[in-house]
């Protein structure tokens, strides 16, 4: 038992300093985005101002792109008309996690519909004792 011991005490200081290197490193990242960000804007700007989708420099290339990103605000009428114009593929591929276990254990029966594998295996959880 005593090896298990020095087992779980390692995997927490070991879990406890990739947390501490995470964060700083979490820390460090976050400043950088935001520098990032800011010399964009200030790129964007000239490229606005230039009216220019590119600009050339000794240093690389500046390219102004147009990114579009959809989202639903109501997905009951985006359902329906997903389902009226048999439209399925607007929608991702996976299967939602949580929804589909309730689902199993409501119908344990019936086995897995069609097309669904499961994978399941053994992991080990470690928890830190309750007073630390």
């Amino acid at each position: 038992m005593n090896n298990l011991e020095e087992l779980v005490k390692a995997y927490l200081t070991i879990r406890m300093e990739r947390e501490k290197i995470l964060n700083e490193y979490e820390e460090q990242d976050k400043k950088l985005k935001e520098d990032m960000a800011l010399i964009e804007q200030s790129m964007l700007i000239v490229c606005n101002d230039t009216n220019a989708d590119s600009i050339k420099t000794q240093h690389g290339t500046v390219i102004r792109k147009l990114n579009e990103r959809f989202y639903c605000n109501d997905w009951d009428n985006f359902r329906k008309f997903v389902l009226d114009n048999e439209a399925v593929e607007l929608l991702e591929r996976r299967i939602h996690q949580s929804n589909f276990k309730e689902f199993m254990s409501e119908h344990p029966q019936e086995g897995l519909p069609p097309g669904v594998n499961v994978m399941r295996e053994f992991g080990v959880v470690v928890r830190k004792p309750a007073s630390s």
